[in-house]
């Protein structure tokens, strides 16, 4: 399948820099978590399972840098921070769950096809 408008070279940078921040497997996790809605952060840590509180702070401060989180605090005693998609955020989820699926449907093949590689290049 050919792209209808090729990327250029520029293109290619600006698409790269995107796709690091979105293509990670903490990013991918935790924007899937906040499209079900806000969360505060020992939630969200607890429904993403297996992330250290140091990634998950890294995780969502470079998804509210990039505009695809926003972070509330609220003024109440101990302070209540939530975090929720913005609308770039959940226009994210849309190729995101479209990759996931991709990626549940066909997990066989790539599996399969790992297997052979690796029998043929031991």
């Amino acid at each position: 399948m050919l792209l209808r408008n090729p990327l250029n070279t520029e293109d290619c940078r600006a698409v790269s820099e995107i796709l690091q921040r979105v293509g990670d497997k903490w990013t991918v996790l935790v924007v899937g978590k906040l499209g079900q809605g806000p969360l505060r952060f020992n939630e969200l840590r607890a429904a993403v399972g297996g992330i250290s509180q140091k990634m998950l702070t890294t995780t969502l401060r470079g998804l509210e840098r990039d505009g695809f989180v926003t972070r509330t605090v609220f003024p109440t005693i101990p302070p209540r921070v939530d975090y929720e998609l913005t609308e770039l955020g959940h226009e994210l989820l849309i190729p995101v769950s479209a990759l996931g699926e991709w990626a549940r449907v066909n997990t066989t093949r790539v599996r399969a096809a790992r297997e052979k590689f690796d029998a043929t290049h031991a």
